[in-house]
């Protein structure tokens, strides 16, 4: 009789979690107390690693964390001390964007007195788990890139723990949360106008990663300035890329290396690092840029002055970004209550963009192609 209340209790316990699961509540220290049938105060020793606590206590209290999903809030802890930690999540160790991010978001950092965490990506089966290791380890505001930005789930975690978002170069940043960004549509539009006003109408566009918005805003600011100019795309001069210089030389060697009157006369990457590996295309096959083919990129990162010719490309300014980025949550987290519904107002920065005229686009060229 005793095995069979035992089940029946252990069935109910399940239950609950289960429940806890379904309507994606943040489980709380007594939730865990009461399915390791221990007291708060026991949780709150073995999450903070006291030796006071049995080895078997010990197993039956992370048993139940670990059923739970429970994350402690240390970002409370934090608040209630008076300390302002802000979590950056991001996505590409390798991006030539990163330094320039990181320089901004450190010296604000150093000027305001708060305490940035840093994780990356990549480190972690899911995105989702990024965040939720930020959250372990105590931010109340997080830094979120694309795409992890456009992500409703990750959202909705950080809600749910009162961690405040603030959605960094997302294409659609949502109204009453923080957001920096610039308007990737209307500078992706002004570089196609650049190139229209040297006389191209044969333009080919390399895309980004669809699950960046960014990317599809910049696509998007292309085809509008093409349908304004009454110019038509054929499907192959949209091929989609992923912001990597590999997958620029991919497109690069379809793009160019056909018969010059199937040829663009020009190729807007979606990022310098694809620009890069198409300007290394041209290179390869012979071809003079701007003479036969201009290129230009997106983001002016340090390797559009560092190739040759120098790239043409949106600057978008990074550095002051990251620094916008947290002040903006460092100033929220002092000035309204540390709850992710902070106070309604909408706070969104847009950075403005820059186009810089660089050796390597040109003028149609009338002369024949080799």
């Amino acid at each position: 009789m005793k095995d069979k209340n035992s089940n029946s209790k252990t069935s109910t316990t399940l239950s609950a979690t289960d429940a806890l699961h379904d309507t994606r509540q943040s489980a709380t220290v007594h939730d865990v107390a009461e399915l390791a049938g221990v007291s708060s105060m026991t949780v709150s020793r073995v999450v903070n690693g006291s030796a006071s606590v049995s080895d078997k206590m010990r197993k039956r209290v992370e048993e139940a964390i670990r059923q739970l999903n429970y994350i402690p809030n240390l970002a409370a802890r934090a608040a209630r001390s008076g300390q302002r930690r802000i979590g950056i999540i991001f996505s590409n160790p390798k991006s030539s964007n990163l330094g320039d991010f990181l320089m901004g978001a450190f010296s604000a950092s150093s000027t305001l007195g708060c305490q940035l965490l840093i994780e990356p990506l990549l480190a972690h089966p899911q995105p989702i788990d990024a965040l939720k290791k930020l959250i372990e380890l105590g931010a109340q505001g997080v830094i979120l890139p694309p795409p992890i930005c456009d992500s409703q789930e990750a959202q909705q975690m950080a809600r749910r723990y009162d961690i405040l978002p603030l959605s960094f170069a997302s294409g659609s940043p949502r109204l009453h949360s923080p957001a920096v960004l610039i308007d990737d549509f209307a500078g992706a539009r002004a570089m196609t106008n650049y190139l229209q006003s040297l006389g191209h109408t044969k333009i080919a566009f390399v895309k980004g990663d669809p699950r960046h918005s960014p990317a599809n805003n910049r696509a998007e600011g292309f085809l509008a300035a093409m349908a304004e100019a009454n110019l038509e795309v054929p499907p192959e001069w949209m091929p989609e890329g992923d912001f990597s210089y590999r997958r620029g030389l991919e497109l690069g060697k379809q793009l160019l290396d056909v018969p010059k009157r199937k040829r663009p006369t020009a190729i807007f990457a979606c990022n310098d690092e694809m620009a890069t590996g198409i300007l290394a295309v041209t290179h390869g096959l012979g071809l003079k840029v701007p003479q036969d083919v201009s290129v230009a990129g997106f983001d002016d990162t340090a390797m559009a002055t560092a190739v040759w010719p120098q790239l043409t490309t949106i600057h978008q300014p990074l550095t002051d970004m990251a620094r916008a980025a947290v002040t903006m949550l460092d100033d929220i987290l002092k000035t309204t209550p540390h709850t992710a519904e902070h106070d309604g107002v909408v706070r969104h920065f847009v950075a403005p963009y820059k186009l810089m005229k660089r050796d390597s686009t040109g003028p149609v060229s009338k002369a024949p192609a080799g």
